[in-house]
């Protein structure tokens, strides 16, 4: 028995090369990398377009094209999806460690968090930024697990001190002990914390 021929959608489809990145998304990322780490270094104030187009290499008028200003820059560069998964899936109870390890892949693969943290410490709007990203995207999913949904904004920001402590010692400070651990010990240590923060029983069960 003979096989046909493919069709000519199925060559079409199969012939077809991968379109190759265009120059814009190369030259957004390079405008946004740059700001991240003069909004770090210098703060949201002292930063200047000019300073920016300088070390992503392009001409200022670019950054204005793409961004209007610094403002619309400082927003686009602190726009993070922390691409949380899905933990309707996840045991309850293995909802830390499965926070833990997820942000340890985010960190491991993508600078980009990274980056924003280290201007979320330098300056007052990074840090309002970081703040909402933290809210918007991480309650949700104290509200999800923990007890008592009115707990959930005081459970959330536990988790993020625990999360955030982590990573500034490990990828921003770079305490050695801490960058020595493995991933796997860092979720083993880090993970029934962020799991008691979210669905053990408030202080009050404990008051006299």
């Amino acid at each position: 028995m003979t096989e046909s021929a493919p069709d000519s959608a199925t060559r079409t489809a199969v012939e077809a090369p991968a379109a190759p990145p265009r120059r814009s998304d190369a030259t957004r990322g390079a405008i946004l990398a740059a700001a991240r780490e003069r909004f770090a270094a210098d703060g949201y104030e002292r930063a200047t377009i000019r300073a920016i187009a300088k070390d992503a290499r392009i001409d200022p008028s670019m950054v204005m094209r793409y961004y209007g200003n610094k403002e619309g820059l400082f927003a686009a560069a602190c726009s993070i999806d922390l691409r949380l998964p899905d933990l309707g899936a996840v045991p309850r109870e293995d909802v830390g460690r499965a926070l833990v390890r997820h942000f340890l892949d985010v960190w491991e693969t993508d600078e980009v968090l990274t980056a924003m943290l280290r201007v979320g410490i330098t300056n007052e709007a990074g840090a309002e930024r970081m703040q909402g990203i933290f809210k918007d995207q991480l309650l949700p999913v104290a509200r999800h697990v923990c007890p008592d949904p009115a707990d959930a904004p005081a459970r959330a920001g536990l988790c993020a001190s625990q999360i955030l402590g982590m990573a500034l010692t490990r990828y921003v400070l770079r305490f050695p002990p801490v960058v020595a651990l493995s991933g796997e010990e860092v979720v083993d240590w880090a993970g029934p914390t962020v799991q008691r923060y979210l669905t053990a029983e408030g202080p009050e069960a404990y008051a006299a």
